[in-house]
């Protein structure tokens, strides 16, 4: 029996949602699962995904990735869920995204990223729950990729332990704002919700682009987020302006990947 699945990139935090809300994007990585060839890596994060339902040393394992690794677009969640959806297939099961959720959170360690991988679309996550709330978003994703590659767990230490008052009400308002945005694929709040005080201005020096694209935005963008723990910075477009803010975009950055990624309702599942 030979398995084969894949599993996008996402976005995650889209500006205010910090560690909830997420995105699937365009980009795809793969597993192939064949017969057992005695070259099994039971350290490999996908590897240990899929014994979560199956036993790993009967099978084969070939990953194609072309998420870029530690640059904030879910590469691991990616992994994560290769794995998982793999080894249910392998045991014969179907379990609900919830429930994939669940057993790859120990390896992942980041749901807002492993549940938009999983059920695709728009996610919002919260106590081990996925809420997929929309196909698409209101605006075209830019991602502005850089060469330089950040930890996400030393990303995660530059954040404060305490934040401003006034820092959190900001925010605070601002997710309710995307919250909405999401459920009403409004524009306008997805612009006001894409900002934020609890996160990016601590993480923004490893994307020091994020400041300079927000203080000049091409002509059609509608705002930028770090993704993930960055150092992508996705720049928000309207729809049909994407191709020339992209292009802009690669005059201004010829050192970095600059790539047009749709928003997609698929998550992880059969390739």
């Amino acid at each position: 029996m030979t398995i084969h699945v894949r599993a996008p990139a996402t976005t995650a935090n889209l500006g205010s949602g910090f560690d909830v809300a997420g995105a699937a994007l365009d980009l795809w990585n793969e597993l192939e699962v064949g017969e057992a060839d005695g070259a099994v890596d039971e350290e490999h994060l996908g590897v240990r995904a899929f014994a979560k339902f199956a036993a790993p040393e009967r099978y084969s394992f070939s990953f194609t990735d072309r998420i870029p690794r530690e640059r904030g677009l879910g590469s691991s969640a990616a992994v994560v869920a290769l794995g998982l959806v793999a080894g249910a297939v392998a045991a014969g099961l179907d379990p609900s995204a919830d429930e994939l959720l669940a057993e790859g959170i120990g390896l992942e360690g980041h749901a807002d990223n492993l549940a938009a991988a999983l059920a695709g679309g728009v996610c919002l996550t919260w106590d081990g729950r996925i809420a997929r709330v929309a196909d698409d978003l209101p605006a075209a994703a830019i991602a502005v990729v850089p060469e330089t590659r950040v930890n996400t767990a030393a990303a995660r230490a530059s954040l404060p332990r305490t934040v401003a008052h006034g820092d959190a009400v900001f925010t605070a308002g601002r997710a309710a704002l995307l919250g909405a945005a999401l459920a009403r694929g409004d524009l306008s709040l997805f612009a006001a919700g894409a900002t934020d005080r609890l996160h990016e201005p601590y993480r923004a020096k490893h994307a020091p682009h994020l400041d300079e694209i927000r203080a000049d935005l091409p002509e059609g963008a509608i705002g930028a987020t770090l993704s993930g723990s960055g150092p992508t910075v996705i720049v928000w477009a309207r729809k049909g302006d994407e191709g020339r803010v992209a292009v802009e975009l690669r005059r201004r950055y010829p050192q970095h990947d600059v790539l047009e990624l749709r928003v997609v309702a698929a998550g992880a599942g059969p390739a």
